[in-house]
């Protein structure tokens, strides 16, 4: 069984991107609403901070900051996970998924986390979440996406709408090329 080696560095900010088990569903836009509903129920029992969020169909990408002293994310990530879970019906075409006792399918078991490391990487990675619905095919520009905090970036003039939608990650020098969210073979 693998060792996931997690983080934890109380009071950091972590981007994150959670999956639904199956690629190229609607899931978490047909059940928008107890998505919210997990998430607020989620920072009501943990609070943190949601400094960038994008929901798509089947993967929801976020930027967190947790509370300082307090470097448990997957506590957090496993209330929501179970909340949203209990609210939705499960998926009738699960025979071809291995299910542990409790799981509906609904999810990938596991969560893709990386902790920010400066300003240009949190910028990348914001640029990055405002940008995936155009990367994804959904709108031509980010603004144009419901599901995004790009509206409240453009409201706190921290974005311009119309601005660049580019490649989603921006290598740093001596780091991958690779943008975050790919996946790695091997």
């Amino acid at each position: 069984m693998p060792r996931y080696v997690r983080s934890d560095r109380p009071g950091s900010s972590y981007f994150f991107t959670a999956r639904a088990a199956h690629r190229g569903t609607d899931l978490f836009l047909r059940e928008i609403d107890p998505l919210r509903h997990a998430v607020r129920k989620t920072k009501e029992r943990y609070p943190f901070e949601i400094s960038e969020i994008v929901v798509l169909g089947d993967v929801i990408h976020t930027l967190w900051r947790l509370p300082e002293g307090d470097a448990d994310f997957s506590v957090r990530w496993r209330m929501l996970k179970s909340l949203f879970s209990r609210s939705v019906a499960g998926p009738e075409d699960t025979g071809a998924l291995r299910l542990r006792p409790g799981e509906k399918g609904l999810w990938q078991r596991r969560f893709w986390e990386h902790a920010i490391r400066d300003t240009d990487d949190l910028e990348a990675h914001r640029h990055m979440i405002f940008s995936a619905p155009v990367q994804a095919g959904w709108v031509n520009r980010p603004e144009d996406w419901p599901h995004s905090s790009v509206h409240r970036a453009i409201a706190r003039g921290q974005y311009a709408p119309g601005g660049p939608v580019g490649g989603a990650y921006l290598p740093l020098s001596g780091h991958t090329t690779r943008a975050p969210y790919e996946g790695v073979a091997g």
